[in-house]
């Protein structure tokens, strides 16, 4: 018993010493990077933009950050989630399941730089897409798709069974369950999945760059080239331009990460209480 314990209280001052350690990295680094960074963010810092310039204003490179954001989460969430509705409610356990899994799994951890090389050769390429938002998207589709599956499939299986043999029951089709009963309730989890999605869409560097370009210039349509802020704090920070303005724009990326994480969750809340 003494042992069992020991042992219990052992586990308990691991897992709070591991949380403990996991908050304090990410706190210590938001630290460091905003209290380096927001003395140089100005409202002309995020307004103004010379043709050109590379350390002017960063108005065009938010714009294109939101171009592949939102090009990337309007590809991939309707193919995700259709993937995982099949998955969970459709198909059966078998040899084709086993296959897809292992492909989304494979996947998941396949580098970002060979994402960045097959977007370079058949969307800019062999489709004639160019540099362009289009083609970043596209890449960062495939790239973010992993994570809406399989989250989404998390999502839909936590539904209890229950629901869909209530709406079957009452002579609802499986189609009319899925789209009116099971993922009404599974959509704060399918949330989770887009804000994911959304902060690695964000931190993206390398696909984007080969893809999207680097082009110092507002984009005026998907079909343009532009620069993410990613991009843009990667070449602030490469070529010694200026550290001060990399630790700006990385600033300005972490507030646009917890302001759309912040929309995200308050929808989620809203959901919650809405189903429950």
């Amino acid at each position: 018993m003494k042992k069992r314990n020991l042992s219990d209280n052992f586990m308990k001052l691991f897992i709070i010493l591991s949380s403990i350690i996991t908050l304090g990295t990410m706190i210590w680094i938001l630290i460091y990077v905003i209290s380096n960074g927001i003395a140089h963010v100005s409202w002309e810092f995020l307004t103004e933009f010379q043709e050109g310039q590379i350390e002017g204003g960063i108005f065009p490179y938010i714009i294109s950050t939101l171009y592949i954001i939102f090009i990337t989460i309007l590809i991939a969430t309707p193919i995700g989630i259709f993937s995982a509705i099949y998955l969970v409610e459709y198909a059966k356990p078998g040899k084709i399941v086993r296959i897809i899994r292992f492909a989304t799994e494979s996947l998941a951890g396949i580098p970002s730089i060979v994402f960045g090389l097959f977007g370079l050769i058949f969307f800019v390429t062999m489709l004639g897409f160019r540099w362009s938002m289009l083609s970043g998207a596209l890449t960062l589709s495939i790239m973010v798709l992993p994570t809406v599956v399989r989250t989404t499939e998390e999502s839909l299986k936590a539904v209890p069974n229950i629901y869909r043999e209530g709406s079957l029951g009452l002579g609802a089709s499986k189609l009319r369950t899925i789209r009116k009963v099971i993922l009404p309730s599974a959509l704060p989890g399918i949330l989770t999945a887009v804000i994911l999605s959304i902060g690695r869409i964000i931190g993206e560097t390398a696909a984007v760059f080969l893809t999207a370009g680097t082009a110092k210039a507002l984009p005026k349509s998907i079909m343009d080239g532009g620069r993410t802020l990613s991009v843009h704090m990667y070449y602030l920070a490469k070529e010694g331009i200026s550290m001060d303005k990399a630790y700006a724009t990385a600033t300005v990326l972490i507030l646009v990460v917890i302001v759309i994480n912040f929309i995200a969750n308050k929808l989620a809340s809203r959901l919650n209480k809405k189903n429950s």
